[in-house]
C-alpha cells in the first residue's frame, strides 16, 4: 500500500536537497568570481604602487601555489624588474615564454629583462623570434637599443623614429636617441633630440644634463632656455664647467664652476672639489 503523504514528503526532501546543492554551487561560483576580481585588483596594485620587493614576494607565493597561472608569473617577472632584479626577472620570463598562453609581448618583456641584465646578444636573439607583425612601442625601443649596441646607426635611427610614433610619452626615447647621437659625435642632432625630450617632459633632469653636454661639446657655454630649479642650474653649470675644462677652455671652466658654487642654495661639494683640483694643477 502506498503512502502518498510519505511519498510527497520524500520527494520534497529530494527536491530540497537538490535545490540546496544547486544553491551552494551558485554561492561558491559567486564567491570565486569575487575572489578573482579582488585578486585582479590586488595584482594591479602590486604592479603599480606597491613596494617592488613586496610585490615580488606576493607574486612568488601566488605563482608557487598556482604554477599554471601565467598572469601570476608575469606579475612576478615585472615586479622583479621594478625591484631592479633583472637577472631574476629574466629567468621567470624564460619560463613564461614556454607556457601555452604566452604571446609575442612576453618575449619582448623577456628581451627587456635581458638588456637590463647586460645580456645584449641573448636579448637580440629573443627579439629576432618576435613576429614582424607585432609592432609595439616597447619592441621598437628595444630594437633601437640593440642596434645602438651593435653600432648599426642607420637601423637604430629607424627604430627610434618608429618608437616615438607609437607612444604619447616619447621623452625617454628622444633622450636615448639623443645620447646615441652624442656618442657618435653628432652633437647638433643630439642637442635637438634632448630638446625634443624636454618638450614632452620638462622635468627630465637626465635630458637637461645631456643637453648641456651636447652644447658643451660644441663649445656653447651658455645655459639653454629651459625650465630649471636653482639646484638644477647649479648642477648644470657644474656639468658645463667640466665640459669646458675637458675642451681645454680652463679659464671658462673655472668661471662656470665658481658660478655653480655661488648659485647652489647649499654647499656644492662637487663643484668646490673640482675648483680645488684645478687650482692645485695650476699651482703644481
Amino acid at each position: 500500500m502506498r503512502h502518498p503523504a510519505l511519498l510527497a514528503l520524500c520527494l520534497g526532501t529530494v527536491a530540497l536537497t537538490a535545490c540546496q546543492k544547486h544553491s551552494d554551487a551558485d554561492v561558491n561560483r559567486a564567491i570565486k568570481s569575487v575572489n578573482v576580481i579582488d585578486e585582479s585588483n590586488l595584482s594591479d596594485i602590486m604592479l603599480t604602487v606597491a613596494d617592488p620587493n613586496e610585490a615580488a614576494a606576493y607574486f612568488l607565493k601566488s605563482s608557487t601555489e598556482n604554477p599554471d597561472r601565467i598572469d601570476l608569473r608575469r606579475g612576478l617577472a615585472k615586479s622583479l624588474v621594478r625591484a631592479n632584479r633583472p637577472a631574476e626577472a629574466a629567468k621567470v620570463w624564460a619560463a613564461v615564454v614556454t607556457m601555452p598562453e604566452a604571446g609575442p609581448e612576453d618575449r619582448v618583456e623577456y628581451a627587456e629583462a635581458l638588456i637590463r641584465s647586460n645580456e645584449w646578444k641573448l636579448a637580440e636573439a629573443e627579439l629576432n623570434k618576435v613576429p614582424p607583425t607585432h609592432e609595439t612601442f616597447l619592441r621598437y625601443r628595444l630594437e633601437a637599443m640593440v642596434a645602438d649596441s651593435n653600432r648599426n646607426w642607420k637601423k637604430a635611427d629607424s627604430f627610434y623614429e618608429i618608437a616615438t610614433g607609437l607612444t604619447t610619452k616619447p621623452a625617454g626615447v628622444y633622450n636615448n636617441w639623443g645620447f646615441s647621437k652624442l656618442t657618435r659625435g653628432d652633437f647638433t642632432s643630439a642637442e635637438r633630440l634632448f630638446l625634443d625630450a624636454l618638450t614632452y617632459d620638462p622635468g627630465m633632469f637626465t635630458a637637461k644634463n645631456n643637453l648641456v653636454l651636447s652644447r658643451g661639446a660644441q663649445r656653447k657655454y651658455d645655459l639653454p632656455v629651459i625650465q630649471i630649479t636653482q639646484v638644477e642650474r647649479a648642477q648644470l653649470l657644474h656639468t658645463m664647467g667640466l665640459a669646458a675644462v675637458k675642451n681645454g677652455d680652463v679659464r671658462i671652466g673655472k668661471g662656470l664652476l665658481q658660478e655653480a658654487v655661488d648659485t647652489h642654495p647649499q654647499h656644492f661639494d662637487e663643484a668646490v672639489r673640482a675648483l680645488a683640483a684645478l687650482d692645485n694643477n695650476v699651482t703644481n
